[in-house]
């Protein structure tokens, strides 16, 4: 399901819970709402709320930290594709199909995630990401460097296209970790029950409804930006290509 077909769902059980507490109150004999009865449903509430407030944030806070690093991963595969090149070019012009194949799988990375942003470089035929690094890195084992100098290069090379198709795979592994079906759906059964406590504990009346509403919209908001930034490259909130798209456009100077 997407980010925001859960948020629905989050939206609909959360008020839907309200509306039933508020609908129950007036149905239950007078007894059932005594002030007694309505402390008990507070401490419940309480519980519950506490228990959602931790559990929320700490999925958060997991959600923030893999987001920040696919973007931190994206930006150092930047950077590591801009030295290679360097590296190759110091080589010399023996490296000349090297750094187009470099160019090209660049290319297959971003048109992996971001296709729209590929529009800048028209010419640029795309190569498979896997397929790009494991031929660069056979082809620059296969050169025979004629001096300390272009040996030095070589194992620099090899070994940064090592640490990019590392790198690279780092990040395409915390950008496909799916958010656990069982914490979706306990929080969503914690949020229908608190709902339907508050319902219960206020009168119904348009206000005690809007502020229900609000609440309700507020925590399906949050739903909606956990699960957005637990996949960090699809959805609306999918990180950014720049340092990716920076790097080609160097590349292709």
């Amino acid at each position: 399901m997407t980010s925001m077909t859960i948020a629905l769902i989050v939206f609909a059980c959360s008020f839907a819970g309200a509306a039933g507490g508020s609908y129950l109150r007036t149905r239950l004999p007078s007894h059932h709402v005594r002030r007694d009865s309505q402390e008990l449903m507070k401490m419940g509430a309480g519980v519950i709320a506490t228990l959602t407030a931790l559990v929320l944030g700490l999925l958060i806070s997991s959600a923030k930290n893999s987001y920040d690093t696919v973007n931190e991963g994206l930006t150092q595969c930047g950077a590591d594709v801009i030295l290679l090149d360097r590296l190759l070019g110091l080589y010399g012009p023996e490296t000349k199909d090297e750094r187009l194949l470099l160019r090209r799988t660049v290319g297959g990375m971003i048109v992996r995630a971001w296709p729209e942003d590929m529009k800048a470089f028209p010419t640029l035929e795309p190569v498979s990401v896997g397929v790009g690094l494991t031929a660069l890195h056979d082809g620059m084992l296969k050169l025979s460097p004629q001096n300390d100098a272009q040996r030095s290069l070589q194992s620099q090379a090899v070994q940064s296209i090592v640490e990019l198709r590392q790198r690279r795979l780092q990040v395409s592994e915390r950008g496909e970790i799916p958010l656990p079906t069982p914490f979706l759906v306990v929080m969503i059964f914690w949020l229908t029950v608190l709902f339907a406590s508050f319902g219960l504990l206020a009168h119904p009346n348009p206000t005690t409804l809007s502020v229900l509403l609000l609440c309700a919209l507020s925590v399906a908001g949050a739903i909606f930006l956990l699960v957005e930034m637990s996949h960090p490259t699809t959805g609306l909130m999918k990180v950014s290509s720049a340092p990716l798209v920076k790097a080609l456009g160097i590349l292709s100077r």
